[in-house]
């Protein structure tokens, strides 16, 4: 049945993807966060990209003693882990899959990402841009 569904899925032009939410938390213990970001993965398309977008007021209203210094970078290693390449470091360097598998572990971090969950699409950027809107913009 899942071969079938997959295969139609396929023939109306949908590919699979995988996605997981960036939160922002602070403070690990106490379990609150702020989304900040989606980054999706598509095998079929090629597709490796993270929307991330720091709303630094409302972290700095929700989380006084926030280093915004630290959350920036590690955003933006983030970013450079996802494109790929030599900025990426090590993990950068591994194939997308590989990226994206790293980048979304489990971990007790400032920077941490849902479960990853999956879905079809038509065109990856598109489903970026929709679940950034989403679950980001509107959260």
């Amino acid at each position: 049945m899942l071969r079938y569904l997959l295969k139609e899925l396929n023939m109306q032009g949908m590919d699979l993807f995988e996605y997981a939410v960036i939160r922002l938390v602070p403070r690990v213990e106490r379990e609150e966060f702020i989304n900040v970001g989606v980054v999706l993965y598509c095998a079929k398309q090629k597709y490796l990209m993270a929307r991330l977008e720091l709303d630094e007021a409302r972290a700095a209203a929700l989380f006084a003693e926030l280093d915004m210094d630290v959350v920036r970078r590690n955003l933006a290693a983030f970013e450079q882990i996802c494109s790929g390449g030599e900025t990426g470091g090590p993990i950068g360097r591994l194939d997308m899959a590989s990226r994206f598998r790293w980048l979304t572990a489990t971990r007790s971090t400032v920077l941490q990402c849902s479960k990853v969950h999956p879905g079809f699409c038509a065109l990856a950027d598109e489903k970026l841009h929709q679940l950034y809107s989403t679950l980001v913009l509107l959260s």
